[in-house]
């Protein structure tokens, strides 16, 4: 598909991308939203908890939403989500990963940016116990990578399944690890590390014989917490491993579901290769929008609902 034009151009302030990322992620506060939570059982015994919400009238379709690193359903970018998606007739499933919502998860692994599995029982959930006729699918940063990466692996997927949305998505993980890395992220960087250590030494305590504080003590940086954890709970040979078996990127070209990427340019967490140029432009069904502006889940936009907000609005109800 060829690129998409892009005509986001959101007020000064918000063309600043750590401006436009901060007010996103910790200002930004969306009300109205009533969230009704399901737990499902996985078939390795750990459980996930879906905090739905639903249309003023029956609805026939429904977006499933997946948070970024660290998330959960009630982070602004996915209430917003929830809020203008519901008003437009879907019912919304906003789904928390594993030990992401409130309570740990039962299981020493927990999640990460290529954890189908769990997407996977999900769907499964939905299509098995309601009664949509079609079902959409919305990611942010690792849960962007995450449904490219179950759309484009050979998953068998629903037949109700019509389209997917991926926002600020780090497509090549290593790339966007190195960005993470450098000084004009490290405020992120340190924050993101403190949430996953102090889950970490929750898991500890559970499960003693597997993490110790030698090990703890070794997390110096976002690479040694995958190569630590991260990498070994989950079956890689370590950080390196992970990334390079995770990022959606190869698997862009098998993707046969309707899918539009958007990813800003000035998005400080992501490189050159998380930018799917050619990739988009030999698919027949992957679309690639790349504002010049928006940063990491930003995209202010007026009427309290964000630029990506009304583009997945746009995008599901043309297809």
């Amino acid at each position: 598909m060829p690129l998409l034009t892009s005509n986001y151009d959101p007020p000064y302030f918000f063309k600043q991308p750590h401006f436009s990322t901060i007010y996103s992620g910790t200002i930004r506060k969306v009300k109205g939203v009533y969230q009704k939570r399901e737990r499902i059982n996985l078939p390795d015994g750990d459980f996930l908890n879906l905090d739905w919400s639903f249309s003023s009238r029956k609805a026939s379709k429904a977006t499933v939403l997946l948070h970024g690193l660290e998330g959960n359903a009630q982070r602004s970018y996915m209430l917003g989500s929830a809020k203008i998606l519901a008003r437009s007739g879907h019912d919304v499933c906003a789904v928390n990963f594993r030990g992401c919502s409130g309570e740990p998860n039962l299981k020493y692994h927990s999640y990460h940016s290529g954890a189908t599995k769990d997407l996977r029982s999900v769907l499964h959930h939905i299509v098995h116990t309601k009664e949509y006729n079609e079902i959409y699918l919305k990611g942010f940063s690792l849960g962007g990578n995450l449904l490219l990466k179950y759309l484009g692996e050979g998953n068998p997927v629903p037949q109700q399944l019509k389209g997917a949305m991926a926002i600020s998505v780090p497509c090549q993980l290593a790339d966007s690890l190195t960005q993470l890395l450098s000084f004009k992220n490290i405020l992120y960087a340190i924050r993101f590390k403190k949430n996953l250590l102090e889950k970490l030494r929750a898991k500890q305590k559970v499960f003693p014989d597997l993490i110790s504080n030698a090990d703890i003590a070794r997390v110096k940086t976002l690479k040694d917490f995958d190569d630590i954890y991260t990498s070994k709970a989950h079956g890689y040979a370590d950080a390196m491993d992970y990334y390079a078996q995770c990022s959606s990127l190869q698997f862009l070209a098998s993707i046969t579901v309707p899918t539009l990427i958007v990813n800003a340019q000035n998005d400080s967490f992501l490189g050159e290769a998380c930018y799917p140029v050619e990739e988009a432009r030999r698919s027949k069904s992957v679309f690639l929008e790349i504002p010049e502006y928006g940063g990491h889940v930003g995209f202010y936009g007026p009427n309290g609902f964000t630029y990506t907000e009304q583009r997945a609005v746009e995008f599901f109800a043309g297809l």
